[in-house]
Parts: C-alpha cells; structure tokens; sequence
C-alpha cells in the first residue's frame, strides 16, 4: 500500500472508530478513494451491529462497495435522518468549508451529507489547505442540466471563471454524465475567500443542479499525513 493510500486509510479507519457509534442504526455512506477504507472499517464492526444497520451510499460506486460487504443498502428517501454521514473531499479549508464533485458525485454526497446528524470528512494531507484553491486547481464541479450546460458555462466565466470547462469523459466519447443524468462543469475561481458566496452566486444560476461547495456542514476532518498520524480539524 502506498504512503497516500495508508494515510487515507489511517484517516477513514479512526473517523469511523470515533463516530460510527453502537447505537447509530442508520450511516451515510460518501463516495470516493478514501470512502474505500471507511467501507472496508465498518466490514469490521460486530457483525451483529451491521445487521441492525442501515447504509446510505451516495454514488454507484459507493452502494456497489456496500453491497459487496453484504451490508444492507437504503435511500434518503425511506431514511430521511441519518445518525452520521462520513465522506471524503477534494480539498478543506481552515473552516471545514470542502470542495467536492472530483468523483461527479456531490449531488447525492450534498444530499446525503444535510441529512446527518453528524458530517464527518476524511482525506489524506494532499486535500488539507488553509485556503479552498490551493490544492485543488481543476475548479468548482457544477452539476446542471444538459440543455443548459453552454447557458451556464457562459454564466460562470462572466462571474470570474474564465476557464470554466465541461468535463470530458475518459473512456466514452463525449462529457462526464453523472448518476443522475447530468453534466459536469468545472469552474475555476483561483483562491476562494468567500465559498459561502461563490456557492449562492451559482446555485443562482438557472439550470444549475448542485454546487461541489460544502459550507458549513462538516463537523470535524481528519487527514492521514505522511508520518501516519492523523490530523484532526474540529471547527
């Protein structure tokens, strides 16, 4: 295993240690390289807690690990409250404030995430940042709507992101579609001082579904480092 991925690993295995509780019966699931270590910790609760549990994955790829562990798998729908939701990020600031949609998952990760009791975010030090743009340079991922993705795209680089960009698939021709049919915009706005208002200012935007800007949701981080502590960030 290589530094990056035990640091992820330290990271998820005491998240999940110190908030997944006996007594949680319901547990969002985020998605992601880091969620993989989150998923593989809970495979090694008591199986009997498990099976009074219920999970709820944020992506396909998150409900395909659950089920692959034989956990039982349910939806915001049928469980609106959550007892805590633990997930990664692209990047964190110094006030818990996250970038994510790296995956093209963060409407279902928002959604999942606001239901929570808790919001627990765990990354390796590459996403620690004290500033949302220091590391993560792609930009802000925004979901819209197909029709309507040249109409924002036009929107956002008249806002300041000059470079904003469709994303591109890697293996099919053509965009990124995400799990709910839509399209990916990737938003570049440099350093981001202020996420909470770049965050309204699109979600104004007609045709825009959902903003990979999480603002004020996240209780506590924690970033395996390259030394294999754990760094924990509480606001």
């Amino acid at each position: 295993m290589s530094l990056i991925e035990q640091a992820k690993q330290k990271a998820a295995f005491q998240a999940v240690d110190e908030h997944v509780l006996p007594s949680h019966r319901v547990i969002g699931v985020g998605s992601g390289s880091t969620v993989v270590h989150v998923v593989a910790r809970l495979l090694q609760r008591d199986p009997e807690l498990n099976a009074k549990t219920v999970f709820i994955p944020t992506s396909f790829q998150s409900r395909g690990l659950l089920l692959d562990g034989g956990l039982t798998v349910g939806d915001v729908e049928q469980y609106p409250n959550i007892d805590v939701t633990i997930d990664g990020a692209d990047e964190v600031d110094s006030q818990l404030n996250a970038i994510k949609g790296g995956g093209a998952a963060h409407l279902q990760e928002k959604v999942v995430a606001e239901a929570a009791k808790k919001f627990v975010i765990v990354a390796d030090y590459r996403k620690d940042s004290k500033v949302l743009g220091e590391q993560w340079t792609k930009g802000v991922p925004v979901e819209v709507v197909p029709f309507a993705w040249k109409a924002v795209l036009k929107k956002l680089q008249e806002q300041g992101s000059k470079n904003a960009n469709l994303r591109m698939a890697v293996a099919k021709a053509g965009p990124v579609v995400t799990d709910n049919g839509n399209f990916i915009i990737d938003a570049p706005f440099g350093l981001i001082h202020d996420p909470a208002k770049v965050l309204k200012d699109i979600k104004l935007l007609t045709g825009v579904v959902e903003v990979g800007l999480f603002c004020n949701m996240a209780e506590v981080a924690y970033f395996g480092c390259e030394d294999g502590s754990v760094t924990i960030r509480t606001k």
